[in-house]
């Protein structure tokens, strides 16, 4: 497991609460524990999912979100490694790379969008 930095562009305190959100949101997925997702995740908010190509799924709602990435977070062998993740104020983007638990693995990017301490959006990205 690699352990992210993170690189708050803006060092103000909106940046500071949308890194501490991503740090708590990059744990999920590093521990295997989506028991915090729904703290973490607004009434409204909306994943654009990476798949299927070309523009993925889209998640609406807290309920549809939380299952997708609860999914994701305890797939059995699988794992992320957080290259980095930037943030400016309310936006961030996460870079990562992911492992299937057959030893492959793609490598992406999220970006983020937190309001009044919650995040509402998600899109999803990989190399093709």
């Amino acid at each position: 497991m690699k352990q992210d930095s993170t690189v708050t562009l803006h060092p103000d305190e909106h940046s500071r609460r949308t890194a501490e959100i991503m740090q708590r949101f990059n744990d999920v997925f590093q521990l295997h524990d989506p028991s915090a997702l729904p703290g973490l995740v607004a009434e409204h908010c909306v994943i654009e999912n990476t798949v299927p190509a070309p523009d993925g799924a889209r998640h609406a709602g807290r309920a549809a979100c939380v299952q997708l990435w609860s999914a994701i977070a305890t797939q059995p062998g699988t794992r992320f490694d957080l290259e980095e993740t930037f943030v400016a104020g309310e936006r961030a983007t996460i870079r990562w790379r992911y492992w299937f638990a057959d030893g492959n693995s793609i490598r992406g990017v999220n970006l983020m969008r937190v309001e009044d301490g919650l995040i509402v959006e998600a899109m999803g990205y990989v190399k093709g």
